[in-house]
């Protein structure tokens, strides 16, 4: 079975927690699956759990571990339910009902019977909440693949525990892709030769001896692409509640648009500086085997929504396509005018940050090298003084440092255009309305990348700032 050959062809469709947290939503995604089957008969699916049950998963379990188990007897209870209503509202056959019923009610009683060990022991490890938070998407594949055989789509459901292996770094593992990939096609190629749609769990793995690990942050669309490469796949389509890459976020621009292409890097600048879009380790898999996605509205599957790409159209360069924000920062500054001794004194911080888990977006350096700035999440900038005045006690001490200083609350705009490097108007643009709508910019990074720009500006002036940019996007 090892060298068992990939289907051509395959399509990996990927529905979010809002694609299947209702029976209207779940029903929309049954119909695009028994859709796309017919077009493509070689078609994986990949689910994550209803709308909100990772959550409350995981704050059962935190209480828990506090003595508290009363949460867990509640998300027991909301969950039994809303699983059951769906399951009455799909299937039919009495006894496929009951057995359905009866698996969700043992999945949750597991579940129940976790969170208590975890109250008597008072801890939560990271390998329990792994087992705990990964339960959303074990309950949801066992309904939806339900739901497409009763709609006529033959189907199975596969807990991807049988696919990903990865390593034992539970809530952030790392897929072995030699062994993924054997494991993938072992399983699921025999599932699609005889006409099924393998309905698989995301976000979620195992360690080669069997104990479950999740995938962090993206995990569900990162287990898509993970079973794309192990497949060998054409396409992943992630459905989701919105209609791709917006230029903005619609709250605040009513007028925002799909963005139809966008490249991974251009999307990766996104994601991190706060856009609604895919994390950009679960895009990584899709880039490096030369496999393209698109960003799809379960909503209205008429509309094509986002599609990735590689490379960047030359014609697109120097154009401002997004504006996005990441909120809530300060910018702690660290000023000093002996300090001299730059690289010394960013080591000790970094290193400082990371025996700390402080991980900040970026460090904008002033060019008499007196002085850099830091933008901090606001709740951790208590934690971030604290380290650096730990870390810089000698400095302060001799006077090298003369000060440490917290701004008011700041905001980080990212402006998404490529190709900046070669075409630096679309920089100049916006320094420009800037200054004409009289937004005062506390500090920019360019360079790292060349298909973004990062403002920091005062957060009262967030709004303002992206309506008269977004305004420059055709």
């Amino acid at each position: 079975m090892e060298n068992v050959q990939s289907p051509q062809h395959t399509i990996v469709m990927k529905f979010g927690g809002t694609s299947v947290g209702s029976y209207e939503s779940m029903k929309s995604a049954v119909q695009l699956i028994v859709d796309t089957k017919q077009r493509y008969p070689n078609l994986v699916v990949v689910t994550s759990a209803i709308s909100g049950a990772t959550n409350r998963l995981i704050q059962s379990a935190v209480d828990a571990a506090n003595g508290d188990i009363a949460t867990a007897e509640k998300t027991v209870h909301e969950l039994t339910e809303r699983h059951h209503k769906l399951i009455d509202k799909f299937v039919d056959d009495p006894n496929q009902w009951l057995e359905l019923k009866m698996q969700i009610n043992r999945l949750l009683n597991d579940f129940s019977g976790l969170c208590n060990a975890i109250r008597i022991l008072g801890e939560l490890s990271p390998r329990a909440l792994d087992a705990v938070s990964s339960l959303g998407e074990r309950l949801a594949v066992r309904v939806l693949s339900a739901a497409v055989n009763a709609a006529g789509c033959p189907s199975t459901y596969v807990e991807s525990s049988q696919l990903i292996i990865t390593d034992e770094v539970f809530q952030n593992a790392l897929p072995n892709m030699a062994r993924t990939e054997a494991r993938c096609k072992k399983v699921l190629v025999p599932i699609l030769g005889a006409g099924k749609v393998p309905i698989v769990t995301g976000f979620m793995g195992a360690t080669e001896a069997g104990a479950i690990t999740t995938l962090g942050r993206g995990g569900s669309d990162y287990s898509a692409s993970i079973v794309a490469v192990g497949l060998g796949a054409d396409e992943v389509w992630i459905w989701t509640d919105v209609t791709g890459v917006m230029t903005t976020d619609p709250r605040i621009i009513p007028e925002a648009r799909t963005i139809p292409i966008l490249s991974f890097n251009e999307v990766s600048e996104m994601a991190f500086y706060g856009a609604k879009v895919l994390h950009p380790r679960s895009i990584r898999p899709c880039v490096e085997n030369g496999i393209r996605m698109r960003i799809c509205n379960t909503f209205h599957p008429e509309l094509v929504g986002t599609i990735l790409v590689n490379d960047v159209d030359p014609a697109d360069e120097g154009k401002i396509k997004a504006v996005t924000s990441s909120n809530d920062y300060q910018l702690v500054t660290v000023s000093g005018s002996s300090m001299d001794g730059v690289m010394e004194i960013s080591s000790k911080i970094f290193a400082g940050f990371s025996q700390n888990g402080i991980t900040i977006p970026m460090v904008i350096e002033s060019s008499s090298e007196q002085s850099f700035c830091i933008p901090v999440p606001v709740k951790e900038v208590g934690k971030v003084r604290g380290v650096l005045e730990t870390a810089l006690e000698s400095e302060i001490r001799r006077g090298d440092i003369q000060s440490i200083e917290v701004s008011d609350p700041v905001d980080i705009l990212t402006v998404i255009s490529s190709g900046l490097k070669k075409n630096p108007t679309a920089i100049a643009k916006v320094f420009a309305i800037l200054v004409e709508n009289g937004i005062r910019l506390r500090a920019m990074s360019y360079g790292a990348s060349d298909v973004s720009l990062n403002l920091i500006v005062n957060s009262q002036d967030t709004k303002k700032a992206i309506r008269a940019i977004h305004k420059q996007i055709s």
